[in-house]
């Protein structure tokens, strides 16, 4: 088979924002819209189709990113809807890592919100070129332009506005056209579906003609050419030159279109489709992909968005699927891929055979015979594939960027209810865990338990439902535990020395270390320092080794140890005594001593806090915070409401938003993420300490 949609005519979009702001049901109406289903499903009545999850209709949230496709005037438009709870935004990293293009959904009331600020800058850390879409025109507070001014204050945005409202709240009856100056005026029966052009009203004539002025400068600033021609004369200029401007200026990321609407009440969403088709990148406008020779990483290799290239694609999702086993999701940025063929797992240099190729709606699927340049599809069949890693033809190597994810932060620990599989659990753990990076298990040798960490308490929540609703397994958990860690304030010399006689061969190590803080973040650094073959160079990945797993299992309260540099400097071996085992023995050992004297310290995940409540609550919430030990950043106002930006250590906040909700009488929303990692006070490190250690008695 060929290709069926030419690439120029492929767009790759995500859609993300703030929980609430409606990203979901613009999904369900550009779904609707493009006739990809025949009627609209509703987040709120648990009917929408891109929340397939059972926890998503419950909670009416997104959780996993759902991938659909759908066509509209000649174009293919593979969407990926994303979460917006801070909890599930590894979806939004690795989603917005394959995408070409965003568009980025604010609440007409609410604004710039904090999780619309965290997938800006993700969007800006990956470059993918966005159109601002102002939803929920229809809601009481609407504030089309205080919106425009939050986007381009608060994210830095050089926004250009190519449509204003006619009304808001209860009179939004439809938008403006800067590029026609035209009126379009939506009819509530058909819902939404017919609308007409008209004249732009006489009362909002004088607004059109300013903003259409703005959108005008701003464009032609883009270009020489226009410029010189808009100097001349501001009518010169077609409509089709200021499209093609904006265009080239969207996909450069120099500016961001502005449109605006009301999903719910499916009120632009067609002119949003348009937009989409007409700024956003295809696979071609956009530069090749860069990457790696595996059998040479100084080597850079570059693969372009052709099907005459070879094969290369990336995996950025994992889905364990009842029925096809595991599904693993792909974004191909060249060649093409036929089912029942072989490729390689650059990352795992593995060689892997594709079974199925499906595309993705939602939950339900079509077989593929072929995939090409550009497409976003699951393969079935990838045993050895997890998210993150690179596929390409076997012949034509190349080793893309991975995906960076973030450390977990919170911890329970897990087990069965009685006559329940123990084996049953581990399954299903190793499967949620392939599908989420940011969800980890393992197993405290110490105790016995199994420990499952991830992003927040609503993450943790949802994994538990899904082992019981998916896997069938009923797990008791315990309360939630903080992913504490441990390092050095000061510096510190250590030898050791580890003899041992037995009959025949003894044991013999002897090291010499420097140990030193890293700086925060820096992990484990080690340098070996060694002159002469003090310490033969076989010897010295067995002394990392041990360093290592002395680090894992924590020295001061038991905790994994961070940020640590140490330098092997000196030590001796013995030619029939020595071995790997004695050198992994001796680092393990001078280690733990050494770290003692280099003044240790608990460290623990501190998070960063923004709460939207009515004035009236501020002093109660503020007091709460302080109690716990938070740090009130800032204070301020929006729309009505008082924004209050905060940090406090994520052991006092669990159960925030239960707490929250009493102290507010239910009005105060809230949205928190991990920030950093910050040294425990003394008296409270202690307490941490015994809590640890009557634990490890019980």
């Amino acid at each position: 088979m060929s290709r069926m949609i030419e690439l120029n005519k492929m767009r790759n979009i995500g859609i993300m924002a703030h929980i609430d702001a409606g990203k979901t049901t613009i999904t369900e109406r550009i779904l609707f819209y493009t006739g990809r289903s025949h009627k609209l499903g509703e987040v709120h009545d648990g009917k929408a189709q891109m929340d397939w999850m059972k926890q998503e209709q419950e909670r009416g949230i997104t959780i996993t990113s759902a991938a659909t496709t759908c066509y509209w005037k000649d174009h293919r438009i593979n969407i990926i809807d994303t979460p917006g709870h801070v909890d599930f935004t590894v979806e939004v990293e690795r989603s917005l890592r394959v995408l070409d293009g965003a568009i980025a959904v604010f609440c007409a009331v609410g604004g710039v919100e904090s999780q619309s600020e965290t997938v800006w800058r993700q969007s800006d850390k990956y470059k993918v070129p966005r159109i601002a879409f102002i939803n929920k025109m229809d809601r009481v507070g609407a504030d089309f332009f205080g919106v425009m001014e939050s986007v381009k204050k608060d994210l830095g945005a050089n926004v250009i506005p190519l449509q204003v409202p006619i009304g808001a709240e209860d009179k939004f009856r439809g938008i403006i056209d800067l590029m026609e100056m035209k009126a379009y005026i939506y009819d509530d029966e058909s819902l939404g579906r017919n609308f007409h052009v008209e004249d732009i009203p006489e009362e909002y004539k004088e607004t059109a003609d300013k903003y259409h002025h703005i959108m005008v400068e701003k464009a032609v600033e883009l270009d020489d050419v226009l410029m010189e021609k808009y100097l001349e004369s501001e009518d010169s200029i077609s409509k089709e030159e200021l499209i093609s401007a904006v265009r080239k200026g969207t996909i450069s990321n120099n500016i961001v279109p502005l449109l605006c609407g009301s999903a719910f009440r499916n009120k632009g969403i067609q002119r949003l489709l348009d937009a989409v088709t007409l700024y956003l990148p295809s696979p071609l406008d956009l530069p090749p992909i860069e990457g790696k020779d595996p059998s040479d990483s100084n080597k850079i290799l570059r693969r372009n968005p052709s099907d005459e290239d070879p094969f290369s694609a990336l995996s950025f999702k994992v889905q364990a699927d009842p029925h096809m086993g595991k599904l693993v999701y792909c974004r191909v940025y060249s060649g093409k891929l036929e089912a029942g063929s072989y490729i390689l797992n650059v990352t795992k240099n593995k060689k892997e055979r594709v079974g199925r190729i499906l595309q993705m709606h939602a939950n339900q699927r079509e077989n593929r015979s072929d995939i090409y340049a550009g497409d976003i599809a699951a393969i079935v069949g990838l045993s050895h594939t997890v998210t993150g890693d690179t596929l390409s033809s076997v012949d034509n190597p190349i080793l893309l960027e991975a995906i960076e994810f973030p450390s977990p932060v919170v911890s329970i620990s897990i087990g069965v209810s009685k006559g329940v599989d123990q084996d049953k659990l581990s399954k299903a753990l190793a499967k949620l865990s392939e599908e989420d990076p940011t969800f980890t298990v393992h197993i405290d040798h110490e105790t016995e338990e199994t420990i499952i960490s991830g992003m927040g308490e609503l993450h943790l929540e949802v994994i538990v439902d899904r082992l019981l609703h998916e896997f069938n397994v009923e797990a008791q958990v315990s309360n939630p535990k903080v992913a504490y860690k441990e390092t050095v304030l000061n510096s510190a010399t250590q030898e050791y020395k580890h003899i041992k006689q037995t009959g025949g061969h003894g044991q013999y190590a002897h090291v010499v270390f420097n140990i030193s803080p890293a700086n925060p973040g820096a992990g484990f650094e080690f340098k070996n320092k060694i002159t002469g073959g003090a310490v033969p160079k076989e010897y010295i990945p067995a002394v990392e080794k041990g360093i290592i797993d002395a680090m894992r299992k924590g020295i001061y309260a038991g905790y994994p140890v961070v940020d640590v540099r140490v330098e092997l400097v000196d030590g001796s071996s013995h030619d029939v005594d020595s071995s790997e085992l004695a050198f992994k023995i001796a680092a393990a050992e001078c280690f733990k001593k050494g770290f003692t004297k280099c003044s240790p310290v608990i460290l623990e995940p501190y998070m960063s806090l923004e709460i939207t409540t009515p004035e009236e609550y501020v002093g109660n919430i503020v007091g709460h915070l302080c109690s716990k030990r938070g740090k009130v950043l800032n204070i301020d106002v929006k729309a009505n409401q008082q924004v209050i930006s905060a940090e406090a250590p994520l052991s006092e906040l669990f159960g925030y938003a239960s707490t929250l909700r009493s102290l507010s009488s239910g009005r105060a929303v809230h949205s928190m993420h991990f920030e950093k990692y910050v040294e425990v006070p003394f008296e409270i490190a202690e307490r941490i300490k015994e809590e640890k250690n009557s634990n490890k008695n019980k």
